[in-house]
């Protein structure tokens, strides 16, 4: 089962179609990632501070239907896929009907902030929290 959090849409995330601009829904899924990574105690300041930084090196988004003002949503995450230096997530958003608005694969790097290199990401961050379910059984 994914992990999830909630969202409200709000008035400035709509665009000239009265539904949420498909540029807020990175938005969404940045945020819940992040959100995710705190609620696995996976020590993304510490990571910064010792010179790591996780960029997203590829977003494929479906977009499925449109999220509109107010709609509460809920954001899942799953870790998928976890390698030494990259892994990928799962995520959806599903508005307050159970209808999936969205899904995507996100996938992401760790990179030396010094070389600006992918480099292996070290366990002592927290990293068990990223291994996928099916690895852990």
């Amino acid at each position: 089962m994914a992990w999830s959090t909630e969202v409200e849409v709000r008035t400035y995330e709509l665009d000239s179609y009265n539904h949420v601009n498909n540029a807020v829904y990175l938005n969404y899924l940045e945020y819940a990632r992040m959100q995710f990574l705190r609620a696995i105690n996976f020590d993304y300041t510490r990571l910064i501070e010792d010179g790591y930084m996780l960029f997203v090196t590829r977003a494929d988004i479906k977009y499925k239907y449109s999220a509109r003002l107010y709609d509460k949503l809920t954001v899942e995450v799953e870790s998928i896929k976890l390698k030494k230096v990259s892994g990928v997530f799962f995520q959806r958003i599903i508005n307050q009907d159970g209808i999936v608005c969205a899904e995507a694969e996100i996938t992401w790097a760790c990179v030396s902030k010094e070389t600006g290199r992918p480099t292996k990401l070290p366990e002592k961050y927290g990293i068990e929290g990223l291994v996928p379910r099916e690895t852990k059984e």
